[in-house]
């Protein structure tokens, strides 16, 4: 019986590695070599316990690449050797969300890596469904990162086509500059980046994002009107997930100005409801992506419409989980995407 090695979170701080037998494949399903994992911020929750939709063990891993391995009887659009990546939802197909085109928020939804098995094992067996097929030539990098991109393609189905517009993004991590670079990618006419690190707006500049404020150094309020004029901006977009910047988001709103929601808020949070209600600001919540997300992120990196280079931090071999870990939990803002080289 073939074995593969398999990562899993036993309790918060705590990263055992098994070695399981490699699953049979069903009819319906793809057996795929992963190559490389992207941590995402989430997974740190996860690691630190601070995920507040995480229980114990857990295998993480859910921004991925890989190579097809071995395809099941009846799969006929996929072949060995194929590069690839792997949606993580599960979903039911029966609830109403599903039936009504919005599978992306299945009432009984579980993410790999989260509330079911991720994909950080040398092998991972899916159904053919889940799984999209990238372009030969690119990097199993850019293909780990397709996931976050699908992120910032989604946060864009959730308002009015961008061309033209001026776009605020609140957090200049690796979500927030994705979601600005979309923005520009899509058409938008300027977009404004904030944060609280000096590395990572310098990030967002050399990415080509036109205006970058520090809020700890910098009043918001002022710096909009300068990049935007008095009529501020046409939609914010908040990738951080703390008070401060929700409040900044709705205080520095135009009257009827859509919030588009993509940080994770792991605590409840006190909102301006007033302020909301008297300038008819709509506050819009994003969770996931569907496939045309997917299909959508595949070919705005393809054509390098997405700088992703810059956003690459470090690489660390798949038995050193717990060392890539620590090094982002200490490295702190320096830290954009950390990879997981599996095999």
């Amino acid at each position: 019986m073939k074995t593969m090695k398999q990562q899993i979170v036993v309790e918060p701080g705590k990263i055992e590695f098994l070695e399981i037998p490699i699953p049979e494949l069903n009819e319906k399903d793809v057996l795929i070599k992963i190559m490389r994992l992207g941590v995402c911020g989430s997974d740190i929750h996860v690691y630190q316990g601070k995920h507040p939709y995480t229980t114990y063990p857990v295998t993480q891993g859910h921004e991925v690449s890989g190579m097809i391995e071995e395809v099941g009887s009846k799969v006929t659009n996929f072949k060995p050797g194929d590069k690839v990546t792997i949606q993580p939802q599960v979903v039911c197909g029966e609830c109403y969300s599903c039936t009504h085109d919005r599978y992306h928020i299945c009432y009984s939804l579980k993410v790999m890596g989260f509330q079911t098995t991720g994909m950080a094992s040398e092998f991972f067996v899916t159904k053919a469904k889940r799984v999209l097929r990238l372009p030969d030539n690119m990097s199993f990098e850019h293909g780990a990162m397709i996931e976050p991109m699908a992120v910032a393609c989604g946060v864009f189905t959730k308002t009015d086509d961008v061309k033209g517009l001026n776009i605020i993004v609140l957090g200049a991590g690796p979500i927030g500059n994705l979601t600005a670079q979309t923005a520009k990618a899509l058409g938008a006419k300027s977009v404004l980046i904030t944060d609280v690190s000096d590395y990572r707006l310098e990030l967002a500049k050399k990415v080509g994002i036109d205006h970058t404020i520090n809020t700890s150094k910098q009043n918001l309020s002022e710096e909009i009107v300068k990049a935007f004029g008095s009529d501020k901006a046409d939609v914010i977009i908040e990738c951080v997930g703390n008070r401060q910047t929700i409040d900044d988001a709705i205080q520095n709103a135009r009257k009827g100005t859509d919030i588009i929601i993509v940080g994770v808020f792991g605590e409840k949070t006190i909102i301006d409801l007033s302020t909301i209600q008297n300038n008819e600001l709509r506050l819009i919540g994003m969770l996931m992506y569907q496939t045309k997300e997917y299909l959508q992120a595949i070919e705005l990196v393809h054509s390098r419409k997405i700088q992703l280079e810059p956003l690459m931090t470090k690489h660390f071999k798949f038995d050193d989980y717990n060392k890539a870990y620590q090094y982002i939990l200490e490295m702190k803002d320096k830290v954009m995407k950390v990879f997981i080289d599996v095999n």
